[in-house]
């Protein structure tokens, strides 16, 4: 299947690949996608949750969507989109296909088509591009482009219900395509599959580049996005075009850490997509993804809202109910905030609840190198602090600390 760039998506539903790994694995989005996770009233879905979001286009407008959630978001874009007003390639493009009528014209996105009317129009070309796309067959990958093609004073000769490049695929194939000229308005990362097969089947295919890919221009937010990822400050990536996933690798590759990237997106970091062609870079290095069922913003956003919550595992500890969420702790329906170092603690005394967890371990699952079991002590005051109740926490002598779990809800203490 062929989702183009994420400026066609918007609606409901949500899907996703299986999940190996201790994490809960996958649920359907249904109205829980829509309602968030179970709990006080008060409590947003993402309330607590840190997300990435690599996007190019259309960042702000997904970043308001999670934070509306109670996310906290981390803008990241992992590669610019560079229109080509001035490209020779576009021009030549253009003038072949004014010169040498095709017999198909594929539309991909609404950007794409508008900046090629626009560059035509500045060549002195667009009224000879119109004329020549309005005696055509001229087919439209989603809504955005049939809107984009009606407002240059065209008409779309056919749409896939879908929104989906591989309908259209297989309607250009049963009605045949040998010896047929096609041309596709490309969108800024090749389609090598959509291609061959229609070369395969005997079609000249000529690809029309109005804009493309390049790296940001400042990387800094993309490095710090990698840091936080390897070091789980991030609960979540979210990815909205294969380009913006195969970027993210290849610096991970030039900073030395793809293998620590992939190990977070494979175990704690869930890698969200909005659609299979953008999951690909990922699945290629064994990343399991997980997409909405229909490829568009809101979707993506109502799957984090529904898988993000339903990995959390409720404690009661001391008479109360803790839930830990990303960055932050519910404590009986309050979130608190807490320091990175002391979540870090809470999350190692909470894989084993009740058992002794040792200085040593608990200096191990601190951030950081080059520090000594003052460390502990100093982050383990902050917690307490932070949670806002100390008898959470219970301090062993000479042997380390416990979650005061509850022996009548979460079972008997162990010696750790």
């Amino acid at each position: 299947m062929y989702e183009g760039e994420h400026d066609e998506r918007r609606d409901d539903g949500a899907r996703h690949g299986g999940r190996d790994s201790g994490r809960d694995g996958g649920r359907q989005g249904g109205d829980r996608a829509r309602t968030g996770a179970a709990g006080p009233a008060d409590v947003r879905p993402l309330d607590g949750f840190t997300v990435g979001v690599t996007a190019a286009r259309r960042a702000e407008e997904l970043g308001a969507l999670l934070e509306r959630r109670g996310a906290q978001v981390v803008h990241a874009p992992a590669l610019r989109i560079v229109p080509l007003p001035d490209d020779a390639e576009l021009l030549a493009a253009t003038k072949d296909l004014i010169g040498r009528a095709p017999d198909v014209v594929i539309a991909t996105t609404a950007i794409g088509f508008r900046g090629w009317i626009e560059a035509a129009e500045g060549w002195g070309l667009g009224a000879a591009l119109l004329d020549r796309l309005g005696a055509v067959e001229l087919l439209a990958r989603g809504p955005k482009v049939k809107g984009a093609i009606r407002a240059a004073g065209l008409t779309e000769t056919w749409s896939p219900a879908s929104e989906s490049l591989a309908e259209v695929l297989e309607r250009l194939l049963e009605e045949g395509v040998h010896g047929r000229r096609v041309v596709i308005q490309l969108h800024g990362e090749p389609l090598p599959g959509f291609v061959e097969s229609l070369r395969a089947g005997g079609a000249e295919v000529v690809g029309v580049p109005v804009y493309r890919w390049m790296p940001p221009a400042d990387i800094g937010p993309v490095d710090r996005l990698l840091d936080a990822a390897v070091t789980r400050g991030l609960d979540a990536i979210t990815f909205t075009s294969a380009p913006a996933a195969t970027s993210l690798l290849r610096r991970a590759e030039e900073r030395g850490m793809r293998d620590e990237l992939l190990h977070a997106l494979r175990h704690d970091v869930l890698p969200a997509c909005v659609g299979p062609v953008t999951a690909l870079p990922l699945e290629a290095h064994e990343v399991t993804t997980y997409q909405p069922e229909r490829f568009r913003l809101g979707p993506l956003v109502q799957l984090l809202c529904q898988e993000l919550p339903h990995r959390t595992r409720p404690l009661t500890v001391a008479g109360r109910r803790l839930e830990l969420r990303g960055q932050a702790v519910l404590v009986d329906g309050d979130l608190r905030p807490v320091p990175p170092a002391g979540m870090a603690l809470l999350r190692a005394l909470a894989r084993r609840p009740g058992w002794v967890v040792s200085r040593a371990d608990l200096l191990r699952a601190l951030p950081g190198t080059g520090r000594d079991e003052h460390a502990v002590e100093t982050a383990m005051t902050r917690l307490r602090s932070a949670l806002g109740t100390p008898k959470l926490i219970q301090t062993v002598v000479k042997r380390g600390y416990r979650l005061a779990l509850d022996p009548r809800v979460g079972g008997k203490y162990g010696d750790g």
